[in-house]
């Protein structure tokens, strides 16, 4: 059964908020990726964005609290809309279809679902209703290939 996760999109300070989420609620960081971290010749990073977050996560109870920095190219995040996405861990490659399938249908896909450059399933949209969601399958912690 998939697990679904807030996920909160910010501009710049990610990791300030992360650290005081960790700070009220306990427990480690299970995954931090700077856009350093996937920078590559297809994918270039401008200097001021390499050390934001692209990606960080921090497990509370069966959960898992995500979110990034929104890269300055695709302008700021409204804090009053469009802030958070719900992201779905699949426990499959087959379920991650079926959910992005039937969720985006109707609706905008951001991303289409496929192999990450973080070594993930992933894709991302909006659905007909305007919810943002992400869908996920994390091979490696799922213990599947």
């Amino acid at each position: 059964m998939a697990l679904i996760n807030p996920h909160i999109n910010f501009n710049g300070n990610a990791e300030e908020a992360f650290n005081f989420y960790k700070s009220v609620f306990g427990g480690e960081f299970t995954k931090i990726i700077r856009f350093k971290d996937i920078a590559s010749s297809q994918h270039p990073v401008a200097e001021n964005e390499a050390k934001k977050i692209m990606h960080i996560a921090l497990p509370i109870g069966k959960n898992i609290l995500m979110g990034n920095d929104v890269p300055e190219i695709m302008g700021r995040v409204n804090e009053n809309e469009n802030r958070s996405k719900i992201a779905i861990n699949a426990d499959s490659r087959e379920e991650a279809d079926k959910l992005f399938n039937g969720l985006s249908a109707g609706g905008n896909i951001e991303v289409p679902i496929g192999d990450s450059p973080w070594g993930s399933y992933f894709g991302m949209f909006r659905d007909k209703y305007g919810i943002e969601w992400m869908v996920d399958f994390a091979p490696k912690h799922n213990g599947q290939k």
